[in-house]
């Protein structure tokens, strides 16, 4: 009995040499493969990863909710509805109850917050929703920012912002909330400390992916309706540009900050832009309308969702080869990468969360 155990133990041992370690194999070489279809009362435009173990879903005026996963077991934490009373917050021309249409969100580094954009603002007073195709001129409704406490799963906080914002990010170091307004062609800065916006910057045609700096030193903005990236200086809100093509969406970095990844949408592909050498790398095409993207935690990985193909792309950053694609789902829109579980997440607009294992 003791020789058979011995001789077990041995094997295993050689298996257990023979494998990489799971910290060595890189997300380039693993596969993605389908573990949890999430179904429900959902709609989503995106899904962010906490990567402190939550994923949430932003689900629009269709059904004005942000849901929460735990991105471990994949269970529904907490549904919040899109409402309040903005009265309450010290807008006190809004008397009644208000709905949202939750777009994008982003958390904040102490993992304290969600931050919560919205499409439009439905009550009392809001009668000219935004649309995809405007310009300041069409004179929409403005929208708000929501923030919600994540101890509590309630919205604790508003920010005025521009018509129909689209993505929100907030810097590292937890000073700012950066917002595209797509109908108001501008970027709102809101400063963390006083809750104020402090800056409006003109960015042109539909601002749409925002992308900052680990240091909290740059900004980069899609121009959508242009060709181009906003650079902006968050220290004295300076602005260059990089000519990357037309129509970017949205945009990724590398953990080491040295490439600056971009989904053209007309196109369907996706451009890597060297900011070291400050010149365009090679692009690859993915499929019809490449929206959203995010990188692996080692960068080794781009995943983008093409939303007229109905599929999900994986993609090498070293040689911008597409490693795999597959047909996800019915117009996917969203796509997220937890880093403690190496998953993908996938928002499927039509009602359902794809998450595929990397392995």
């Amino acid at each position: 009995m003791r020789k058979k155990y011995l001789t077990l133990t041995v094997i295993a041992s050689l298996c257990a040499i023979s494998l990489p370690a799971h910290g060595e194999v890189l997300s380039s070489q693993t596969k993605m493969t389908l573990v949890k279809t999430i179904t429900g009362a959902i709609s989503p435009k995106s899904v962010r990863s906490s990567g402190t173990g939550l994923v949430s879903a932003h689900n629009m005026m269709y059904n004005h909710s942000i849901t929460i996963y735990d991105a471990n077991t994949f269970d529904l934490i907490k549904t919040i509805p899109d409402s309040v009373q903005l009265s309450k917050f010290g807008f006190s021309k809004y008397s009644t109850i208000y709905k949202g249409a939750p777009v994008e969100g982003s958390y904040s580094p102490d993992g304290k917050y969600l931050y919560v954009t919205n499409y439009a603002m439905y009550g009392k007073g809001y009668n000219r929703e935004g649309h995809d195709t405007c310009s300041p001129a069409s004179n929409y409704d403005t929208s708000f920012l929501y923030r919600i406490d994540l101890s509590s799963y309630k919205i604790d906080a508003v920010y005025p912002v521009g018509s129909v914002p689209k993505v929100v990010e907030v810097t590292p170091d937890n000073r700012y909330l950066l917002v595209s307004n797509w109908c108001s062609y501008d970027l709102k800065v809101i400063s963390i400390q006083s809750q104020k916006t402090i800056k409006s910057i003109k960015i042109g045609r539909y601002p749409r992916g925002i992308a900052v700096s680990k240091d909290s030193k740059t900004a980069y903005i899609a121009e959508m309706g242009g060709n181009r990236i906003h650079v902006i200086n968050l220290e004295d809100f300076s602005i260059s540009y990089i000519p990357i093509g037309s129509n970017p969406r949205a945009i990724v970095l590398s953990p080491d900050n040295s490439m600056l990844y971009v989904t053209m949408n007309l196109s369907g592909k996706v451009a890597s832009w060297n900011l070291l050498k400050n010149k365009l790398g090679r692009s690859v095409a993915t499929g019809k309308a490449a929206r959203s993207l995010a990188i692996s935690s080692d960068g080794s990985a781009l995943f983008v969702v093409n939303f007229v193909s109905d599929t999900v792309s994986k993609v090498r950053t070293s040689d911008m080869k597409t490693l795999q694609t597959i047909k996800v789902c019915n117009e996917p829109i969203g796509i997220a990468f937890d880093t403690p579980t190496q998953r993908t997440w996938v928002a499927c607009y039509g009602g359902s969360i794809k998450v595929f294992d990397n392995i």
